[in-house]
C-alpha cells in the first residue's frame, strides 16, 4: 500500500495529476487571502489541517511551501506510510489518526483541507461543522470532491492528463 500512495502512475494516479494544479490553487487563494509577499515559502507562517491525508500527497508540498502541517486520517495505515514518506523526504509534520470528530487538539489553523473526502462521509454537514471547530477566525477551509458518475471521472482524468501536458 505505501508504494501505491506515492507512485503517480498507480492507484493514486488522478490525485498525482490533479495534485499540481490543486496546489497551485491554495497557494495563490491563500496567498491573496492573507496578503502574503513572500514567493520563496509563501505558507511560511501558517498552520493547515490536512483531514483525510492519506499517504501524505498533499500535506508535504503544503509543508515545502513553508506551512505548519498537521495531516489526519482515519486509517492507521494511511497515517504509517505518511509518516514514513515524509520522514524520507525530511519533512516534519504532524501526522495524527483520527477524525475531526474525535482529534483531541487545542488548537485551531490558519487553514483547513477537506479534499477529496466529504465523498466517503455519511453526514456531510456535521463533518463540516466539526472540521470548521479547528478553523481560525479569519481562516480558510478548502473543500473539493468529485462527482461519482462516470462522466465525472472520464473527465477528470482525461482533463488532468490534457491540462498537464
Amino acid at each position: 500500500m505505501a508504494s501505491e500512495w506515492w507512485n503517480p502512475e498507480g492507484k493514486f494516479k488522478s490525485l498525482h495529476k490533479f495534485n499540481p494544479i490543486r496546489i497551485k490553487y491554495i497557494r495563490d487563494n491563500t496567498v491573496k487571502h492573507f496578503k502574503i509577499k513572500s514567493q520563496k515559502q509563501p505558507l511560511k507562517n501558517l498552520s493547515i489541517l490536512d483531514i483525510g491525508c492519506g499517504g501524505g500527497l498533499l500535506s508535504e508540498p503544503m509543508r515545502k511551501l513553508g506551512a505548519s502541517v498537521t495531516g489526519i486520517d482515519a486509517s492507521k495505515t494511511n497515517i504509517d506510510i505518511a509518516n514514513i514518506h515524509s520522514k524520507k523526504s525530511k519533512l516534519k509534520i504532524n501526522y495524527i489518526c483520527a477524525s475531526p470528530e474525535n482529534l483531541k487538539i487545542n488548537q485551531k489553523f490558519d487553514i483547513i483541507l477537506n479534499m477529496e473526502i466529504v465523498e466517503h462521509v455519511e453526514d456531510v454537514n456535521y463533518f463540516i461543522n466539526k472540521s470548521s471547530e479547528f478553523l481560525k477566525k479569519d481562516g480558510l477551509m478548502y473543500v473539493a470532491t468529485l462527482n461519482k458518475t462516470l462522466k465525472s471521472y472520464l473527465f477528470a482524468i482525461i482533463g488532468a492528463e490534457y491540462i498537464l501536458r
